[in-house]
């Protein structure tokens, strides 16, 4: 049987289903079979390059998501521990406060002493500001149930004084803009 001259070209483009041009000299029966075979085969390797392109596509999507999921739940474990030290360590500085409070008491401390202990005080603040931690005294402020816990409702004979901090009890922190304790307060009451 005797060889039939074949000339093929091929287009494509990225991401399209390929165009194919098939041009024979001489074609008989029996070619067209093999060609029509050939295009389906054809049709179907180029349906499934773009499932499995397709597939690999939504794979690596999920992955890259699954990845930044798995950071912003670290990166919430580390504020949740970090949050809570920090509480805990929000008792030591109230004894400072409470401490300072009693001026007669602690200025009656040796000067030394006492000097040590302020610097202590304020190299725990620092490590805590490091941190996040901003700490705020609300003194004077319209009441706000979300930053403040009032402890007491004094009475005033000023409208201006109505439903504003009177008094500052325990000062309040935030962390990373999240208050993580409210600020003890006595709130004015007009009367």
């Amino acid at each position: 049987m005797p060889r039939k001259k074949l000339d093929k070209s091929f287009k494509s483009g990225h991401n399209k289903e390929i165009e194919e041009d098939i041009v024979f000299d001489d074609i008989d029966e029996g070619g067209a079979d093999t060609i029509k075979k050939l295009r389906d085969k054809l049709k179907k390797c180029v349906e499934e390059k773009q499932e499995y392109l397709d597939g690999w596509q939504r794979s690596k999507a999920d992955f890259v998501n699954a990845r930044k999921k798995e950071e912003e739940l670290r990166g919430g474990l580390v504020a949740f521990a970090k949050e809570g030290l920090i509480q805990d360590l929000l008792t030591s500085v109230d004894n400072f406060d409470m401490a300072f409070a009693n001026k007669e008491a602690w200025e009656s401390v040796d000067k030394n002493w006492r000097m040590g202990i302020e610097h202590i005080h304020s190299q725990l603040l620092k490590t805590l500001e490091e941190h996040g931690l901003d700490q705020f005294d609300p003194f004077g402020e319209e009441f706000d149930h979300n930053r403040h816990d009032s402890v007491e409702t004094v009475v005033t004979d000023k409208k201006e004084g109505d439903h504003k901090v009177v008094e500052v009890m325990q000062k309040g922190y935030v962390l990373g803009g999240k208050v993580i304790r409210p600020a003890k307060v006595k709130v004015g009451k007009f009367e």
